[in-house]
């Protein structure tokens, strides 16, 4: 008798051990794992959202002198930044490492990579690919030597900015001796708008009077440089300064196209400040 109630119990046991494990098993079996196949099926889906986009840059290389020649690429914007300059490394990174162009700061402070982009005279850093299907065409600094693909050669913009002596000329020491020269707000104000510029040659390579006269017409960014040197109440040398750069070329090759305004990244007027040394001619009598 007691026997049969001791396998009675034990069978009961079994059954409900049974019932409760049998819906967990189930729920094991039924968790909503994609297969390989449907996983697989997801793949061109997300190949769709590709926004694929083609730059034409101008390529030449001094070690093979043939004609230049636009080379087409094409990269996905969608792993890409959003300005011309990230464009650029991630086709030299990922595609082609033997295009050549300069960069430094990638924040419009050092102007190293200035380029004529789709027709206009920019940083590359600064300007934003354009959306759509267009392609982007990329080219070095207009009227310039280039030395190879996107790289000019700077020698003789850099000697016309180092013509105007760009530094600060004093006849008399410092108020102070062994302090800096003292300057009021209002005269600190005159240099805006001048002592911004980052010598990138997007302007002088904008005019059209620097193309044709690009050995005597020092060209928008040098004159600007000057009248910021002109302007500095700490300089000393106003009227050698006025002296120096009173040519029939130097100067007076601009003819106020304002090329140069409209193609400086960083917003300023050169045209302006060379209309103000030319009053300063006429006022001075240099």
């Amino acid at each position: 008798m007691a026997t049969n109630l001791i396998r009675r119990a034990m069978n009961m046991t079994s059954r409900v051990s049974s019932s409760k494990i049998a819906p967990a098993s189930r729920l094991v079996a039924e968790r909503p794992y994609a297969s390989e196949t449907e996983a697989q099926k997801v793949e061109p889906k997300a190949a769709a959202t590709t926004n694929m986009k083609t730059f034409q840059i101008y390529r030449w290389n001094p070690d093979n002198p043939t004609k230049p020649q636009l080379q087409n690429y094409k990269i996905d914007l969608k792993e890409c930044g959003p300005m011309v300059l990230d464009a650029l490394i991630k086709i030299k990174n990922e595609v082609d490492p033997s295009l050549t162009f300069r960069r430094s700061c990638r924040e419009g402070i050092c102007g190293s990579c200035a380029m004529n982009i789709n027709g206009c005279n920019g940083l590359a850093c600064l300007t934003k690919i354009e959306s759509g299907p267009s392609e982007t065409t990329i080219t070095p600094l207009p009227h310039m030597f280039v030395i190879k693909d996107l790289v000019v050669d700077m020698t003789n913009f850099y000697n016309q900015y180092k013509s105007i002596e760009p530094w600060l000329k004093r006849k008399n020491p410092p108020p102070t001796p062994g302090k800096e020269i003292p300057q009021s707000k209002k005269d600190r104000a005159k240099l805006d708008g001048m002592y911004e510029c980052i010598l990138c040659a997007c302007c002088s390579t904008s005019c059209p009077s620097y193309w044709w006269n690009p050995e005597s017409y020092l060209g928008p960014a040098a004159l600007l440089h000057a009248n910021r040197w002109i302007s500095d109440s700490r300089d000393e040398f106003t009227k050698e300064r006025l002296e120096a750069i009173n040519d029939e070329f130097k100067l007076y090759r601009c003819h106020t196209i304002l090329n140069c305004a409209r193609a400086c990244p960083k917003g300023l007027n050169p045209g302006k400040q060379i209309t103000h040394i030319k009053q300063l001619q006429l006022t001075s009598g240099a």
